[in-house]
């Protein structure tokens, strides 16, 4: 059984602000005039397409990345400029970022050394994330699930005002996402501030209240779950009933415009769905539905990033099976069987 056991640091109200971030990898912009505040008390999702820079930002928080232009400050400092900083800021960004052959009670005894911090929290957050059982064994043999916990127990560590986690539910079964979840709820609720960067727009749809979104390094939202999935999806009542017709008719006198969405179902843009059950009641139109309908998160963040997306698959066959016939591919004419097996060329070398 996993429990959570917090010390003292948690009164403190702390904030990350980047203010006109930048940061250019050579002729690439990986961050662009980026500004944004992650506020305590709410957890807040960090979301963008792969290649966003989601963890160049990240990085450049904790100071491993130094901004080209533009700062970010937790509190009003530099991450460089806190004492004892992990007692300030806790985060994951790269599970694994352990020596192999220490056991996870010495990893983190020796993260613990270096901040100040007592022998006896390192206990605690092993029990907190579930691996008192394994704590004297070498993290080498570590799974990818265990080596979540053990960087999650490293964040924790220093029963920080602020948590980052990036991708924190990598790896963990559904016992373990369920755990991660309330997690960062119950510490916000603390009023910690919790920043967290994830792919899965179901988990978090689950855990986020507020969402910071970007797209090739640039702002493209700073604002609530409900908002955000307002503004970038359709709303609309779906209904359904025998007497088709009949509704369309008083519908349309009304003047709601009614789309006509298959064989047995209508839909109507908004949030009329008290206002059309009324109607129906009032001509006495059975209904077998009447339901609001609302985008997931997942659905609203495809539309707002659409064209801020760098890597695009492609639906259908790989490009060879598709090609014409005649068409040439490494050069074999299609329909034509290449005269020797792949690699055989450096087999013979």
């Amino acid at each position: 059984q996993v429990g959570v056991i917090w010390g003292g640091h948690g009164g403190g109200m702390t904030t990350i602000e980047a203010v006109d971030l930048t940061k250019r990898y050579g002729d690439t912009l990986a961050v662009d005039g980026l500004g944004f505040t992650v506020r305590p008390g709410v957890v807040t999702g960090f979301l963008g397409p792969n290649g966003a820079g989601k963890s160049t930002t990240m990085r450049m928080i904790l100071g491993l990345d130094h901004p080209t232009a533009g700062e970010v400050r937790i509190d009003g400092r530099y991450y460089d400029q806190l004492k004892d900083p992990l007692t300030y800021l806790g985060a994951l960004l790269e599970a694994k970022a352990w020596h192999g052959g220490r056991s996870a009670f010495n990893h983190l005894l020796c993260l613990a050394q270096s901040n100040g911090i007592a022998r006896s929290r390192v206990r605690e957050v092993l029990e907190t994330v579930g691996l008192t059982a394994v704590a004297k064994k070498k993290t080498k043999g570590f799974s990818m699930g265990m080596g979540q916990r053990l960087g999650i127990a490293g964040a924790l560590l220093g029963d920080p005002r602020i948590l980052m986690f990036d991708e924190p539910v990598n790896g963990l079964d559904p016992e373990g996402i369920h755990w991660i979840r309330n997690l960062m709820k119950s510490l916000a609720a603390e009023g910690r501030t919790v920043f967290v960067s994830s792919h899965l727009m179901s988990e978090m749809a689950l855990t986020a209240d507020h969402l910071v979104v970007i797209g090739q390094g640039r702002l493209l939202a700073d604002t609530s779950m409900a908002e955000f999935i307002e503004e970038n999806s359709r709303g609309y009542v779906r209904i359904r009933t025998p007497q088709r017709e009949r509704l369309l008719d008083v519908l349309r006198d009304a003047g709601i415009t009614v789309v006509e969405s298959g064989a047995e179902v209508l839909e109507v843009d908004g949030d009329k769905s008290e206002a059309i059950g009324e109607l129906a009641a009032r001509n006495q139109i059975v209904l077998h539905e009447l339901s609001p309908q609302r985008a997931s998160l997942e659905e609203a963040f495809m539309q707002l990033t659409a064209e801020s997306v760098e890597y695009h698959a492609h639906d259908g066959p790989p490009l060879a099976a598709a090609l014409p016939a005649g068409a040439e591919l490494g050069g074999q004419r299609g329909g034509q069987q290449p005269a020797q097996q792949w690699g055989s060329d450096w087999r013979q070398r």
